[in-house]
């Protein structure tokens, strides 16, 4: 009789030599899925979306399960990650704030918002600029220079412009920093049509939802990372905008991250779906 487990030998042998259980068999092959997509995620998602991409695979798999898992493997999400904010002076021109934090909007093209954020390289600070689009939070536009100036915002836009191509007035709404507040940024949005709105002095929540972007892409992508040079900060930030966050350049459009706003479809599924939509009516 084995005194520790307080079986017979004979028992405890035959248990070792029987085949695992049916659960244990699936929880190995869930576990590998598991890592397969906190991996693909670049070692940030936790279980809610991990799960997410589960059902994706038709993995039947409820959160709590994921969440045991993932915890017995040493699998977490990472949070947090934000640098410090920089504003210029007293701004030139001063827009109204036509948005007012009304940040659900009901089609593409309605309301882009944008803002600047910068990313540690030993070359030396990299500036990003962003224009989103409100109605499926997609980065629409993007720039990536060494000067925060007003090029950087301007090239944003005119990429916003170019893929959108859009028949109306679009409202874009910015802080109120000087790029955004330059007269070369006044003519260029008369020029293309573009109604300008603007934050209240240094109140971000006005902006909440790019802003709330920016600590996505840091803590998904780029925390703790100090990048050797520009270049390379600039190949990880095109591959986190283009190829996970919004996916474009999959040959079937699928989604890689799941966003909560869009009942976990990533930018642009949402809006396919919405263009789906508008052709069957």
């Amino acid at each position: 009789m084995c005194k520790v487990l307080r079986v017979h030998h004979s028992g405890y042998y035959a248990w070792l030599k029987e085949p695992s259980s049916g659960r244990s068999r699936e929880n190995q092959m869930i576990v590998g899925q598991i890592k397969q997509a906190w991996l693909a995620s670049g070692a940030v998602y936790g279980y809610r979306k991990i799960h997410d991409d589960l059902q994706d695979l038709r993995i039947a798999c409820g959160e709590q399960r994921v969440y045991r898992l993932m915890k017995a493997e040493g699998l977490k999400s990472q949070t947090g990650y934000r640098n410090p904010r920089h504003h210029g002076g007293k701004p030139h021109v001063v827009a109204p704030n036509h948005l007012a934090q009304q940040f659900d909007v009901l089609e593409p093209n309605e309301t882009w918002v944008t803002d600047i954020t910068h990313i540690r390289t030993h070359e030396g600070w990299l500036y990003l600029a962003v224009v989103l689009d409100l109605f499926s939070r997609q980065i629409v536009g993007w720039s990536m220079q060494s000067q925060m100036d007003k090029e950087l915002v301007i090239s944003a836009l005119l990429m916003a412009i170019w893929r959108r191509k859009p028949q109306q007035t679009v409202m874009i709404h910015s802080d109120q920093g000087s790029q955004f507040s330059s007269y070369e940024w006044q003519a260029f949005l008369k020029e293309h049509n573009l109604k300008q709105s603007m934050s209240r002095r240094g109140n971000c929540h006005d902006n909440a939802v790019v802003e709330s972007f920016f600590q996505l892409l840091k803590r998904e992508r780029i925390k703790r990372k100090t990048y050797a040079t520009r270049s390379k900060a600039r190949e990880d930030i095109f591959d986190y905008i283009e190829m996970f966050y919004e996916r474009r350049k999959s040959p079937r459009d699928n989604p890689v991250r799941h966003h909560g706003y869009n009942n976990g479809l990533s930018p642009v599924r949402f809006e396919k779906q919405y263009q789906a939509r508008l052709a069957s009516v």
